[in-house]
């Protein structure tokens, strides 16, 4: 054959297997070069993987419910809603509420009028209790999380400008839509920390991700700070984890690693000519990587380890639980291999999400607290018992509450003025409140704290300062850092 022709001549082995080799494992292999020193820049070091100052935390499971979920029926019960209920916000004795320079002042609206005011109070739809020693007073639709209030702390005065579903992408990166996509609080976690075990991705993501309408996969993206920081998607799935991820066919264990073997031993002898290349010592860790995530990968699924009892105590052996307790239990897994940010995300549905109670949210929640409530219990019984709950802080969130007023008979509009989240482990205060809404959960009026305010929670308690991780050329705005609620840190 005419080499002429077909260029074969023009395609060098070292580039042959540059391109081959890139994919899944870079994501991985990027965090190990910059903790190992071989990513050189001319004027600017990234992050060398240590804290800037002691943490309290070494991982986070983010548990993102997807929709908007009402902050009334959940962790701010309200009973002025049910002596109120029917009449408009006018007719009470909170009327200044529609008077509230909250109202306009932080709003930025995608479509303007598309979700006004509903002025006509709708009563509570579930009853609400006091749980444990600390008397933390939420929703009977969480008892299994009530059955760890003493764990919690409650924030019940986040605000965001997105009164659309654009507020899940702004829940993780701190910026409206209409701003585009940035780095999110995971991929700045992975950025600042890196890898703590070379075998397993750092930023994990579990469940169905943001629809496109909502943010897509910029929901766990890293933006500018580069691929190798955005997390990877992995499916509870023994034998298919990652798609990709396994060799084609019927090809043996021993075969690839013999291939893996030639390879490293090529790139070694080039390493001869070219002692100081990093790009070569890359590429010889990258085929190493790939090889050792085969195994590591589909071992976080392999769930015969476990006993009857932590199935039972997630909710495994029971339909409506299944799904989100395998992804809770995989998720504890995850974190004591050394996984620094698993995010998991319930109620992605193709759209807005399920949690997106525009009517019947009676029985729309409830449901819905019937599939993560158990499971979310659990896990935190769970990393208690095995004393990871001290290192691992767990975090609760939606992108927007829930209007005090209904929307048609029986359901509720978005709500961006004031909702609430929750954080337990890791250094973080046990069975406390802080910050307030409204006698009718309308505004955050006390202790108020924009979402990046959650954000630097997160990064202070992993000892992280978000001032230093600043990428040249990349200016952030003062609302991108937050900062740290320190009135929940213990």
């Amino acid at each position: 054959m005419n080499k002429a022709i077909c260029g074969c001549h023009t395609i060098r082995r070292r580039a042959f297997l540059a391109d081959v080799g890139m994919g899944f494992t870079g994501l991985a292999l990027g965090a190990m070069l910059q903790r190992d020193g071989m990513v050189r820049a001319d004027t600017f070091a990234p992050p060398d993987g240590k804290p800037h100052f002691a943490p309290k935390a070494k991982n986070v499971i983010w548990l993102f419910m997807v929709g908007g979920t009402s902050h009334m029926e959940s962790f701010d019960p309200k009973p002025a809603l049910n002596q109120y209920a029917g009449k408009t916000i006018s007719e009470t004795p909170y009327a200044a509420t529609l008077e509230s320079p909250h109202l306009k002042r932080n709003l930025r609206e995608l479509v303007a009028g598309l979700h006004a005011v509903q002025p006509k109070l709708f009563e509570m739809q579930v009853g609400h209790r006091k749980w444990g020693q600390s008397g933390l007073e939420f929703s009977d639709w969480w008892p299994n999380v009530g059955a760890v209030a003493d764990e919690l702390a409650i924030v019940r005065s986040i605000w965001t400008t997105d009164n659309d579903h654009g507020a899940q992408l702004q829940f993780h990166t701190g910026r409206h839509v209409l701003e585009g996509f940035h780095p999110t609080i995971g991929s700045w976690v992975h950025y600042g920390l890196g890898s703590l075990n070379d075998n397993l991705p750092q930023f994990v993501v579990l469940g169905t991700p943001l629809a496109d309408c909502c943010g897509g996969v910029g929901g766990h993206s890293a933006n500018y700070l580069g691929p190798q920081h955005n997390g990877v998607q992995l499916a509870v799935d023994p034998k298919q984890p990652l798609p990709f991820a396994q060799p084609a066919g019927q090809r043996y264990a021993e075969e690839q690693q013999a291939e893996f073997e030639l390879l490293d031993n090529l790139d070694r002898l080039a390493g001869v000519e070219y002692p100081d290349d990093p790009a070569l010592q890359a590429r010889i860790k990258s085929y190493e990587l790939a090889f050792r995530m085969q195994t590591a990968v589909p071992d976080v699924f392999q769930f015969n380890t476990e006993t009857a009892d932590t199935f039972k105590l997630y909710g495994v052996d029971q339909p409506t639980t299944k799904a989100f307790g395998e992804q809770c239990l995989a998720a504890r897994r995850l974190v004591e291999r050394g996984v620094r940010f698993v995010q998991i995300f319930h109620g992605s549905n193709g759209g807005a999400g399920a949690w997106d109670a525009h009517g019947g949210l009676k029985q729309g929640h409830s449901t819905l607290c019937g599939q993560v409530d158990q499971p979310i219990g659990a896990l935190i019984q769970d990393l208690k018992r095995t004393g990871l709950l001290d290192e691992t802080l767990v975090v609760w969130g939606t992108e927007f509450g829930r209007t005090p007023g209904a929307q048609g008979s029986d359901g509720r509009d978005h709500h961006p003025y004031g909702f609430s989240i929750w954080m337990a482990g890791g250094g973080i205060k046990k069975g406390v409140t802080h910050g307030a809404t409204d006698e009718l959960g309308f505004h955050a009026v006390e202790n108020r704290h924009y979402v990046t305010d959650l954000h630097a929670t997160v990064l202070h308690q992993l000892g992280l300062d978000p001032r230093r991780l600043e990428v040249p050329g990349r200016k952030r705005l003062e609302i991108d850092f937050g900062t740290p609620i320190r009135e929940i840190i213990a």
